[in-house]
């Protein structure tokens, strides 16, 4: 891949990581519940979450999803279902930042699969990998090794970003120890918006 080309991958790969999602909200709740440190957990199995998406649409699953549209729907229900749980969770955490509140005790397993199901959880990503990632293509060069450094490179930047996204949560902790619950409400009404509206999404 020529510099050039990956810069603008790079750049591409920014703005595409900036755009609210479920991996971000996700970031967003568990670094003003549990801190960003603890977050690693969740941003690593989102990492991995996102490996797997663009290694599907490395190996046409996309072309898949595009002729079944039945599978496609069933992904997007189970999808949508599970953002929904999500978000039930979420607003029934206790407040961030609340003093005198008991948070349970953060699970490393639980945090990382909550990141990986995330990720895995709008199968249109897939899709989009699947139109975003030939743009930057070079058909004369080593195809894997053009995969591998897409990958890394948005890998590294979505966990940069939400790292951030986390770390900017736990700053507000003083407001979230007066608005938090509604802060939860919030937060977890949006990932049950995300999932009512997937299966409804063309």
């Amino acid at each position: 891949m020529a510099l050039e080309t990956w810069l603008i991958y790079l750049v591409a790969t920014f703005g595409l990581s900036l755009t609210p999602g479920p991996n971000s909200l996700l970031a967003l709740t568990h670094g003003a519940i549990h801190g960003p440190t603890h977050t690693l957990k969740t941003i690593a199995g989102g990492a991995v979450g996102f490996a797997c998406v663009i290694a599907l649409s490395m190996f046409g699953i996309a072309s898949l999803l595009k002729l079944a549209e039945e599978l496609l729907l069933a992904m997007k229900i189970l999808g949508g279902l599970y953002l929904i749980w999500l978000g039930i969770q979420v607003w029934r955490s206790p407040a961030p930042g609340q003093i005198g509140v008991a948070i349970e005790p953060v699970r490393g397993w639980k945090m990382m699969r909550q990141g990986f199901l995330a990720a895995l959880s709008n199968p249109k990503v897939i899709l989009f990998f699947a139109a975003f990632l030939p743009q930057f293509i070079n058909p004369n060069r080593d195809l894997w090794l053009q995969f591998l450094i897409m990958m890394l490179t948005f890998v590294l930047v979505e966990c940069a970003v939400e790292l951030l996204i986390a770390g900017f949560a736990n700053s507000v902790s003083n407001w979230l120890g007066r608005c938090g619950k509604g802060f939860n409400r919030v937060c977890g009404s949006l990932f049950v918006l995300i999932g009512v509206g997937l299966p409804l999404s063309r």
